[in-house]
């Protein structure tokens, strides 16, 4: 008598793998999106963020109109890609195309640095703005974004940019 060995898997355990795929894939890929948002907005706070040092040296030098000319402040800015809107380039910069800079204005001794969220961005971001406020009383920089709380960092919360 001879025994039938089986080769292969059955229909039923191959429906069993594709079902546990399927669970899985539907916790990890909405988890995955809000970590991409969180991290861009993390990018967004530093790349905004970086400005600050050149705004800080033009307000000690007395600069306070944005341009390239003399007496003026070149917050020299770079294009990101994750960023949408309009903002001040660094004077002389080409534009690039499906990128922006964040939009800077000096007032006195107060200073915003807004971002707007776009181009490829996450779409629950587009948009959404963060923005970086300083203050002449204090000279202290603050960071506010109206993005959802679950995608703002603790070093800059939720509020009205």
């Amino acid at each position: 008598m001879t025994k039938k060995v089986q080769k292969g898997f059955t229909l039923i355990e191959l429906m069993i793998v594709v079902a546990i795929i399927g669970i899985l894939a539907a916790i990890a890929i909405p988890q995955y999106q809000t970590y991409v948002a969180k991290s861009q907005v993390t990018r967004v706070v530093g790349e905004a963020g970086s400005l600050k040092t050149a705004i800080e040296a033009c307000l000690l030098d007395g600069r306070t109109t944005i341009g390239n000319a003399a007496g003026e402040c070149d917050p020299q800015a770079t294009y990101s890609t994750i960023q949408g809107g309009t903002g001040n380039a660094a004077p002389g910069v080409t534009a690039v195309t499906g990128a922006a800079v964040p939009l800077v204005t000096i007032t006195g001794g107060d200073a915003t640095i807004t971002a707007t969220f776009g181009n490829s961005a996450a779409t629950t971001l587009a948009t959404k703005k963060l923005t970086w406020r300083r203050t002449a009383a204090s000279g202290s920089w603050a960071c506010v974004t109206d993005a959802d709380a679950k995608y703002a960092p603790s070093a800059c919360p939720v509020g009205t940019p």
